[in-house]
C-alpha cells in the first residue's frame, strides 16, 4: 500500500484553519538557500531542481535501484523557511526582493546520504543543472510549534499570521524565531488563488 502523507501525517500538513499547538519530530530533507522575490525565476529554479532529486529517489526501483527499506509513497510538499535580510527588516513593507529563504522537501526515513548521493547522479546525468551543487541533504526538528491552514493567496498570509500570535500569547507561549515555515500543499500553477492552502507555522515555547 502507498504511504500518502495527506492520510498517514495530516495533523502536520492538513491542519485546521484555527491556530493549534503540536510538536514537529525530527524529519530528513532536501534543501535549497536562495534570496530574492519568489515570484522570479531563480526561484523556481531552485524548486525545480529539488523536485527531480525528490522524484529521482521516489522512482528508483525503476533504475533498477532499490534502497533498503524502501517503500511506495507520495512525494512530500514543498516546504519553506523565510526570512528577511537586516535591510528588510528596518522596511516597514514587505520588500519581496529581501527576503531570504531555504526551500525544501522532505524525504521518507529510508533515505541516507547513500541514496541521495545515487539521486545526484541520476539527476546529472538526465537533466544537468548548476543549482544541483547548491542542494544540501540534512535534517531538522521544528519541535513545539503553533500552525495553523491559510486558505488563499499568499499575501494575505499577515491576518492568519495575527491570528496565530493572538493564540501564542493567549496560551501563554512565546515565538522562538521570527523565521516561519510555510508548507505549499496545493500548486499554485493549477489552484486559483483564493483557494490555495498553506500550511504557517511559528516555532514556539512555554513562558
Amino acid at each position: 500500500m502507498k504511504y500518502e502523507w495527506r492520510k498517514q501525517e495530516k495533523h502536520l500538513y492538513l491542519p485546521g484553519k484555527k491556530p493549534e499547538l503540536i510538536t514537529v519530530p525530527e524529519q530528513k530533507f532536501l534543501m535549497i538557500s536562495g534570496k530574492g522575490n519568489p515570484n522570479h525565476e531563480d526561484f523556481s529554479e531552485r524548486v525545480g531542481v529539488l523536485y527531480s532529486l525528490a522524484y529521482a529517489i521516489r522512482m528508483m526501483p525503476k533504475q533498477g535501484y532499490t534502497p533498503e527499506g524502501y517503500f511506495e509513497y507520495t512525494v512530500y510538499p514543498l516546504e519553506g523557511i523565510w526570512d528577511l535580510t537586516e535591510e528588510g527588516r528596518k522596511s516597514s513593507t514587505l520588500n519581496k526582493d529581501e527576503l531570504v529563504y531555504t526551500i525544501m522537501i522532505r524525504q521518507p526515513e529510508f533515505v541516507t546520504e547513500e541514496v541521495v548521493d545515487k539521486s545526484f547522479e541520476i539527476v546529472r546525468k538526465k537533466k544537468p543543472h548548476p543549482l544541483l551543487d547548491e542542494v544540501t541533504f540534512g535534517t531538522m526538528e521544528d519541535g513545539l510549534s503553533v500552525q495553523m491552514m491559510h486558505i488563499g493567496p499568499y499575501d494575505n498570509e499577515a491576518k492568519s499570521f495575527e491570528q496565530m500570535k493572538k493564540f501564542i500569547e493567549e496560551n501563554h507561549l512565546e515565538i522562538t524565531t521570527l523565521v516561519h515555515r510555510e508548507i505549499y500543499i496545493s500548486d499554485p500553477r493549477k489552484t486559483e488563488q483564493s483557494k490555495l492552502k498553506t500550511v504557517l507555522r511559528y516555532r514556539v515555547h512555554s513562558i
